[in-house]
């Protein structure tokens, strides 16, 4: 039975400062799933369903959240310790939630074809732009020689945790220490690599998997929602859905951490606007000739930099747009006849 203390859920100073006099008859509850006009949360007295006021919008909460419970509907959000958002796949404006509240990311991949550094510093970036421990997991190690694959994890951030191993072996212990008590994991990967095998295995549960295509290494998606899920070691686990396409909005800082190798080698180069192609004395070209920087990590750089850029400024023309449209409805309701 897990332990449903708030300590436990991961309850903190964080949120307790948050709460006022009026506060007083609201019941803290921590969101495990989402659903069309009502979530379900987990309290100290053990698992609610609550109702969505008209004027909070599920899509403006994340499994994770914590919540004031008043009766039987939510009362309001509480800030957030961290928050996991990408721009929604198919648009250029809408943000969607992933997760919120979380202390560890597992960044799944697998020792196979399906190992892609590119797709892996994505991951990456959401990670350091929210302020969560990446830890990248590499899984169906025993189905190949994990070492090189490894290599190649630790080259993508300097002291990352890297962890290979079998998900369907039950031998998870090396993942205990971030899965304690309080501690919130999510777990982020694309189908196919062994994620929802991998969280079946960690919460002892019976998540479906499907097939993987021996051919191409793909799988089908398996987990279509996101949950909360108790963990043996006390901690709790939040799945995710394998993301197809994963937009960068609004994380520079993330893009800053993830390269702050390549942005000392710059403060370096001889001319302060140096693009870091042809330039004379540009210090990151003469690391990559000298064989210290991947030139791969330079063109993610330059990447992942533009399109942060394009997303967050299409993200700013929708709000100010949206904006003035409600402006103008105001307005026009002000009018007489309006």
């Amino acid at each position: 039975m897990p332990d449903f203390s708030l300590p436990a859920l991961g309850w903190s100073d964080h949120f307790s400062e948050q709460l006022t006099d009026e506060d007083a008859a609201l019941v803290p509850a921590r969101l495990s799933s989402l659903h069309r006009d009502r979530v379900l949360a987990l309290t100290a007295t053990g698992a609610v369903e609550l109702l969505c006021p008209p004027t909070l919008s599920v899509a403006a909460m994340a499994v994770g959240d914590w919540v004031l419970a008043d009766g039987p509907r939510v009362g309001r959000v509480l800030d957030r310790i961290s928050l996991l958002q990408r721009r929604a796949a198919g648009t250029g404006t809408v943000a969607q939630l992933i997760a919120a509240n979380v202390d560890t990311m597992f960044v799944v991949t697998s020792c196979n074809a399906d190992f892609n550094e590119a797709r892996l510093e994505r991951y990456l970036v959401l990670a350091h732009s929210a302020g969560i421990t990446p830890v990248l997991v590499l899984t169906k190690a025993d189905m190949a020689e994990a070492a090189p694959y490894i290599a190649r994890a630790e080259g993508l951030s300097a002291g990352m945790a890297v962890v290979a191993l079998n998900a369907k072996s039950g031998d998870l212990g090396v993942l205990d220490p971030w899965c304690r008590a309080g501690q919130t994991v999510v777990l982020l990967g694309s189908s196919g690599v062994g994620k929802s095998t991998l969280a079946n295995s960690l919460t002892g549960g019976a998540l479906e998997t499907g097939a993987v295509r021996e051919d191409d290494a793909k799988g089908r998606h398996t987990t279509t929602s996101r949950y909360l899920l108790a963990l043996p070691t006390g901690g709790w686990l939040i799945d995710t859905p394998g993301v197809r396409e994963l937009q960068l909005t609004d994380v520079a800082d993330g893009i800053d951490v993830l390269f702050s190798d390549l942005i000392d080698l710059a403060a370096g180069c001889r001319f302060r606007d140096c693009k870091h192609t042809v330039e004379p004395g540009c210090a990151v070209q003469a690391a990559i000739k000298a064989g210290v920087v991947d030139a791969r990590r330079l063109e993610s750089w330059r990447k992942l930099g533009a399109e942060e850029r394009a997303n967050s400024s299409a993200m700013q023309v929708s709000k100010v747009r949206a904006a003035g449209k409600y402006t103008k409805k105001s307005a026009a309701k002000r009018r007489p006849g309006g």
